[in-house]
């Protein structure tokens, strides 16, 4: 919340002080907050650290519970000392104003709280102090040098971890979610652990029917099973009962296994990754608990039949494997800022499992996902999904022999005036998406509100029944959606009998590498055609209400789905005007030489597949790359990338992308950092700006005499994250910021030793606190007197020291530093707040916060203007 200085928040004024004190009652707590210390100051205190010891820290994992830490690492943590005088018995050690120390010391370790920001600047900084200790100490044993090359190749070791593990989560996935989608339909009886294409192997009889599924002796249908007549009115029905009954199963246990375990388990999670990594702290999300439920969802829940997809998600199944294997070296696992580099990694490995599309993968993470993207990041991105693709080839899930979901077997060169309806089919992207994207937001927003939001199992359970319902009279929606795409995107050859590929043709095809004439379509492909466009519409409706629902769901492949049905569509349509018509000036150059094929309806698949997947998501280098490596047509790069970018440019015409989208709706504080923003305030009138009809005032901490008791108050009054910390209210002028969980850990050791310790009488009076003000005067040079007044006062008190907790490093700006400056800073530097100074006093604090506020009332302003 932007604030200005408007009062202290602290609720009480700074009192004249006597010159002189008299040092016997002068002996209670007080606050020393040294603004400036000396160097030699710190480098002196590492021999009080040698006498304290750690006694007890919480700290929180990813699964969000409290556990036990004690850290004996320098660094890592701050050390608040309490010295009491007034104790009697002698003590380990003496300080150097020979009082005594007591056993109690309270450890700050630095970590973030649930829903925080980092502060990318501190971790980094953080991680070069750590790396420079590491590397001055290498010489001194063999150990340290252990330590220091261990550090060193921390990070490579961690992407292989990373790439091992997505890998074999992706092929573990994709081999169940292919048997349990045909376990609706039959089982293979001599192996029931077979899916049917894997039982139809070894079988000489095999046929296909009207979609190219496999039939064999071995596979055998529930009707079979049970004994019943194949072409009977009752078996067609039993099929039909068995059906939506394991889809039915399959989405209840899924569902309440989300919402009773991992409620993070469910939707794709990329926007959330998004989130996570440009910076916000969201514990649990990439937890192993999630880890698992999530990997055991995608089976469920795409073996449902629900028109969801299991590659999103692979994102998230991936960054949760970064995020556990970070754990295991503290160069990532104490470093949330470092951190961020094995996430990013992760999840460009994660599209590349997915698709086994390695280059794509890290261009989407690059234009897409990744918020910091250092150039070493690059090479470990690049190792990292290397090795996800290479285990998910070894594995072959597919069956294909290689590693991409959907080949394209054919080579055939595209004629120039097929660009016409590439254009269209990415207009017609970049509407549907725009149409998806706004009515699924206001379904989601509707269900905040409404009943239906409420029942999340009897939701997914009665959309399950509806799918199943509707989709098993289809032959092309009983199929899954990898294997529908797969009939789509491929061209028909000699042995192919299916409907898509029932030509009329003049003369036979005598051998296998005989080309394939156009001709005319045969029954066969208007059958299919009614039925695909049937498809088509079940689809785009039925996705627009299972997105957003409890269980793991992706949106990648269902767009292809669509964009391929459509692109079939279009494509066979093509393909009988340009046959019917090739004495038309425009198609006799390419098309009327022969009668030899000029439109392949397959490529418009594959192009319709890129122009709904771009609508949606509205990436354009990285999806071309990723649809090229998945099907493994690298000749049609130039469709691809016509069809993107009319797709982006028309998406962008009426709104941002559905990751942007959900982000939005989310309340995640994400910072675009793409695009741009004219602002006409400067940082002085940001601050100033009354955006919720009423005056925060900006909380301080004063050094000029806050006691304890009124330092308690600040926090319970302004529960804010992090404190400014000035000189006094007459001098606002910043020396600092200190955060909120640090006090907190003061004031929680305080309260300890009070329960610990017998406290005299005396003790029970106000504490104060030790005014360092003094130390400058109002034109911030030291002041010989104050500094006097200053020593005499420490030498004979109870001091608690928290100079080390305040933060002395800031970052400032004027009032008339231009905003465009600011947004960049917060973007470049990944800075949690800027404090804003006006004639070099404390003027008011703007957040990331603000700066998305600002941008989104800038995007309505424009959007009012034009």
């Amino acid at each position: 919340m932007a604030s200005s200085i408007g009062g202290s928040g602290t609720g009480s004024s700074v009192n004249e002080r006597k010159l002189h004190r008299d040092l016997s009652t002068d002996s209670y707590t007080r606050l020393y907050l040294s603004p400036v210390p000396s160097v030699e100051d710190d480098e002196n205190n590492e021999s009080d650290h040698e006498n304290e010891r750690i006694l007890s820290s919480v700290d929180q994992d990813d699964s969000g519970e409290e556990v036990e830490f004690v850290s004996m690492t320098p660094g890592t943590a701050t050390t608040v000392t309490i010295v009491d005088p007034n104790r009697g018995g002698s003590s380990p050690s003496t300080n150097q104003y020979d009082e005594e120390v007591t056993d109690v010391a309270y450890v700050v370790r630095k970590h973030y709280e649930n829903f925080e920001t980092i502060d990318w600047l501190k971790d980094l900084m953080r991680n070069r102090i750590r790396h420079r200790s590491l590397r001055a100490h290498r010489r001194d044993g063999w150990r340290q040098r252990f330590t220091f090359w261990f550090d060193a190749w921390s990070g490579w070791i961690c992407v292989l971890l990373v790439g091992i593990s997505a890998g074999l989560v992706a092929g573990f996935v994709d081999i169940g979610a292919k048997w349990m989608s045909h376990w609706r339909t039959g089982v293979c009886t001599p192996a029931f652990w077979l899916n049917r294409e894997q039982c139809c192997w070894g079988s000489r009889d095999v046929e296909f029917d009207n979609v190219h599924s496999e039939l064999c002796k071995h596979w055998k249908t529930w009707s079979e099973i049970f004994g019943m007549n194949e072409l009977s009115v009752s078996a067609w029905f039993f099929r039909y009962f068995m059906f939506i009954f394991w889809s039915v199963i399959y989405a209840t246990f899924i569902v309440c296994l989300v919402v009773g375990s991992a409620p993070y388990a469910s939707g794709s999670g990329i926007p959330e990754i998004k989130t996570i990594l440009s910076g916000f702290i969201m514990y649990g999300y990439l937890g192993k608990w999630t880890f698992f439920i999530k990997s055991i969802g995608m089976i469920f829940a795409t073996s449902s039949g629900l028109i969801v997809g299991k590659e999103g998600p692979f994102v998230h199944i991936s960054c949760c494997c970064g995020n556990l294997f970070s754990k295991l070296f503290p160069k990532y696992g104490h470093n949330e800022a470092r951190k961020r580099e094995i996430l990013s990694a992760a999840a460009a490995t994660g599209v590349s499992v997915a698709f086994g599309a390695p280059i794509g993968g890290i261009l989407f993470g690059l234009e897409e996902i990744s918020y910091y993207f250092p150039y070493k990041t690059l090479w470990r991105t690049f190792f990292c999904c290397m090795v996800g693709a290479l285990v998910v080839r070894i594995i072959n899930p597919y069956g294909n022999g290689h590693e991409i979901q959907f080949p394209v077997e054919y080579n055939v060169p595209w004629a120039t005036f097929e660009v016409v309806p590439f254009i269209c089919l990415g207009i017609l992207g970049g509407l549907w998406g725009t149409v998806f994207i706004k009515t699924n937001i206001r379904w989601l927003k509707y269900k905040k509100t409404s009943l239906i939001g409420q029942y999340p199992r009897a939701e997914v359970i009665i959309l399950t029944l509806i799918t199943a319902i509707i989709c098993y009279p289809n032959l092309y929606l009983r199929l899954t959606m990898p294997e529908l795409i797969r009939r789509l995107v491929g061209q028909c050859g000699v042995d192919d009998h299916m409907d898509l590929c029932d030509y009329e043709r003049d003369q036979p095809i005598g051998t296998a590498t005989t080309k394939l004439y156009a001709a005319i379509a045969g029954p066969g492909i208007h059958r299919a055609i009614w039925q695909l466009f049937w498809a088509l519409i079940v689809q785009t409706i039925l996705i627009v209400f299972t997105i957003g629902t409890k269980i793991p769901s992706g949106l990648i492949i269902p767009s292809i789905s669509i964009g391929a049905i459509a692109g079939r569509l279009i494509g066979i349509i093509t393909e009988q005007i340009a046959y019917q018509h090739q004495h038309l000036a425009i198609l006799r150059h390419e098309c009327g030489v022969s009668n030899e094929h000029c439109v392949t309806p397959g490529l418009y698949a594959v192009v319709g597949a890129c122009a709904f997947l771009g609508g949606v998501s509205r990436t354009t280098v990285s999806l071309v790359v990723i649809m090229s490596e998945v099907t493994g047509g690298l000749s049609y790069i130039v469709p691809l990338m016509v069809t993107a970018l009319a797709a982006k440019w028309v998406g962008d015409t009426f709104g941002e992308g559905i990751y942007e989208e959900n982000v939005k709706l989310s309340g995640y504080p994400y910072l675009e950092n793409r695009e741009s923003f004219r602002f006409t305030l400067k940082a002085g009138e940001a601050v100033r700006a009354n955006r919720s009809d009423e005056t925060i005032p900006l909380a301080c901490m004063i050094q000029d005499g806050m006691t304890i008791a009124q330092i308690d108050k600040l926090l319970h009054r302004y529960p804010h994250s992090i404190y400014p910390v000035i000189i006094n209210e007459d001098f606002p002028c910043i020396v600092g910021q200190i955060q909120r969980r640090d006090l907190l850990a003061v004031l929680k050791s305080r309260k300890t030793q009070l329960t610990q310790v017998k406290l005299k009488p005396s003790l029970n009076r106000k504490f104060s606190v030790v005014s360092m003000s003094s130390l400058l005067n109002k034109s911030g040079q030291p002041s010989s007197f104050g500094m006097r007044r200053a020593s005499l006062a420490l030498q004979s008190s109870k001091v608690l020291k928290l100079h080390k907790l305040v933060d002395r490093a800031p970052i400032i700006v004027t009032d008339q530093t231009p905003m465009e400056a600011v947004v960049d800073m917060f973007r470049k530097l990944g800075c949690r707040q800027i404090f804003v100074t006006k004639n070099g006093h404390l003027h008011g604090m703007l957040t990331r916060k603000d700066i998305i506020r600002l941008m989104h009332e800038a995007n309505i302003s424009k959007k009012l203007e034009h």
